[in-house]
């Protein structure tokens, strides 16, 4: 678990995708938390592999997929996390959503500075990137909040022009 000042960061198991998938209810109860009407924009986040056996509920590892808990309030507000182990270069990528009833209250940058946090507490981080849209929008202010900078434009396959942004460990100022 990632704690930051107002949000546990609690890792995504097996058993919550598959509670997700039969129902968002079953997950609230699960998580024991209220979940958004507008969550999750991004449901392709939360799928089973197809090579895994119905029993198999491997351990999160450290670079998996994370709830947005705030415990205070008892709800979820968002999930997001890393796409994989660092790469040979010591570079690793986050994303994130927030759901809309959270949106203009400062959890984004909250939650991916507790990100940034976990992962340069690891040796081998020595980058942090994102990427959003090519185009300026709250994702982008969040990153630039968190003392990310934008490094280039990129073509994706599936999104078009993206924007990738990075912080590395020397420009990092633990919180």
């Amino acid at each position: 678990m990632i704690k930051t000042n107002n949000f546990e960061l609690l890792a995504v198991e097996r058993i919550h995708v598959e509670a997700l998938l039969r129902n968002k209810s079953e997950l609230a109860a699960i998580l024991n938390v209220i979940l958004p009407n507008s969550w999750p924009h991004f449901p392709e986040a939360f799928s089973l592999p197809a090579d895994e056996s119905c029993e198999s509920n491997p351990p999160p590892t450290d670079w998996g997929n994370y709830f947005f808990l705030h415990p205070k309030n008892e709800v979820l507000v968002g999930n997001g996390g890393f796409k994989g182990s660092p790469d040979e270069s010591g570079t690793i990528e986050i994303g994130y959503e927030i759901a809309s009833e959270y949106w203009n209250r400062g959890f984004a940058t909250e939650v991916v500075q507790g990100m940034i946090d976990y992962a340069f507490a690891h040796e081998e981080v020595k980058a942090v990137i994102a990427h959003t849209l090519a185009e300026k929008n709250a994702s982008n202010r969040v990153l630039q909040k968190v003392g990310m900078k934008f490094i280039v434009e990129v073509d994706d396959p599936e999104e078009g022009k993206i924007w990738r942004w990075q912080i590395s460990r020397d420009e990092y100022h633990p919180t």
